[in-house]
């Protein structure tokens, strides 16, 4: 697990083709299984999100993937980081304003125990312990990873965040 890349997976708008935010949710984790060098190990459970900050925009779904790397050299952010925004353009994202929905929103949440202030992506991700949405599922495939600068726990993060709005979603 030390070596696992941890991505982060949400929609709450139709693909630019018109599927449902699911059907797009589960071709991205086809999509990230398809990178060099990297595999799909684990997914999460799927998870419906009211909208952060609260809003009248529809609920996402969420969920974690877990990818192995398969290769000594390891993964670059940079690059990773980069093939994420072609996978979300490729569904329709499109980058207006903050917070606002989404066809596909992929986020790095950590790669191994690396620590990293500048350039993007920062490492790792600022603000994954901070929202349930994200540490459900990433409790779900990694229960026991360490968030390398605050030396907890996944599910230690979890049990201190507020319950509301996070709910396993069964399509």
């Amino acid at each position: 697990m030390k070596d696992d890349v941890f991505v982060a997976l949400g929609a709450n708008l139709p693909g630019n083709d018109g599927r449902p935010p699911l059907s797009t949710l589960r071709e991205a984790v086809r999509q990230l299984d398809s990178l060099p060098n990297l595999r799909v190990a684990r997914i999460s459970r799927w998870y419906r999100s009211a909208p952060v900050p609260a809003s009248d925009q529809p609920d996402y779904i969420n969920a974690v993937a877990a990818l192995t790397v398969d290769s000594k050299d390891g993964v670059d952010p940079a690059w990773l980081l980069a093939q994420l925004m072609d996978i979300e353009s490729a569904h329709g994202r499109r980058r207006s304003s903050t917070n606002a929905a989404r066809t596909l929103d992929l986020d790095i949440v950590a790669i191994g125990g690396l620590v990293r202030d500048a350039p993007d992506p920062i490492l790792p991700h600022p603000r994954a312990h901070l929202r349930r949405f994200v540490m459900a599922p990433l409790a779900d495939v990694a229960p026991d990873w360490v968030h390398p600068v605050l030396a907890e726990t996944a599910v230690a993060i979890l049990a201190r965040l507020p319950e509301a709005g996070v709910i396993p979603f069964e399509p």
